[in-house]
C-alpha cells in the first residue's frame, strides 16, 4: 500500500472527495476502505469554515493532509481530511468505510458487529478517533494515514446532496460507492 502524500490533498475538496473513494483509511491496527465522503469549502454555507477561522476550525485553514476532528451533538466525533491551499478552509468529511483490518477491535469499541463504520460518528468510534487526533498530519504520522492499495473502485457510484445540513443542500457534494468485500483479503499497510 502506498501512503497518499500532501500533493494528493492539495486540490479543492470537491476534487479530492471523489478521488478518496476506495482508498484505505488506516488508524493503528484498524483499516477500512472509504465508501462515502462529503466535500466542504470556505465559500460553502454548510462548512465550519464559512464564517472564518476560529479555535474550533483552525485546522481546516492549515496545510492540507491533516486530520480535522470535531465534536457534534454533544456526543459524537467526525473526521475530516483537510484539502486545498493553506488558508482555504476546506476539508472532506469521511462518512463511511468498509472495515478491512482490526475488525474485532472496531466491533469491541462500537459494541456491535453490524453497521460498524457506516456513518461518520460510527467510524470515529470504531477507529478511536477523537479530538486528541485533531490536527494530526496524516502524511507524516507513523500509524495514521490514507493509502492507495491499487484496488479499483466499485463501478456503482452515486453523487447526491450532503446529509444533515440545512444550507448548501443544492450542492451535490456527497459521493459514495457500493461496499464490496475486498478480493485480496486482509490489507496490511506498509508503514515503512
Amino acid at each position: 500500500m502506498k501512503r497518499l502524500g500532501r500533493d494528493f490533498f492539495a486540490a479543492d475538496a470537491t476534487d479530492v472527495a471523489p478521488r478518496l473513494l476506495h482508498k484505505v483509511l488506516v488508524v493503528g491496527e484498524c483499516s477500512g476502505r472509504i465508501t462515502e465522503v462529503e466535500a466542504y469549502t470556505g465559500d460553502d454555507p454548510a462548512s465550519h469554515s464559512f464564517r472564518g477561522k476560529t479555535p474550533r476550525n483552525a485546522v481546516m485553514f492549515g496545510p492540507s493532509g491533516h486530520l480535522y476532528v470535531y465534536f457534534t451533538y454533544g456526543m459524537h466525533h467526525c473526521a475530516n481530511l483537510v484539502t486545498g491551499r493553506e488558508g482555504d478552509g476546506q476539508a472532506v468529511l469521511i462518512r463511511a468505510v468498509m472495515p478491512l483490518t482490526g475488525v474485532d477491535t472496531m466491533i469491541e469499541r462500537r459494541g456491535r458487529a453490524d453497521h460498524t463504520a457506516d456513518g461518520p460518528a460510527k467510524l470515529c468510534k470504531a477507529f478511536a478517533i477523537d479530538k486528541a487526533l485533531d490536527g494530526v498530519d496524516i502524511c507524516a504520522h507513523p500509524t495514521i494515514m490514507v493509502c492507495d492499495d491499487g484496488q479499483m473502485p466499485a463501478p456503482i457510484q452515486s453523487v447526491t446532496p450532503r446529509i444533515g445540513i440545512r444550507v448548501g443542500m443544492d450542492r451535490l457534494w456527497r459521493w459514495s460507492v457500493v461496499s464490496q468485500p475486498s478480493d485480496t483479503g486482509t490489507v496490511v499497510p506498509d508503514l515503512g
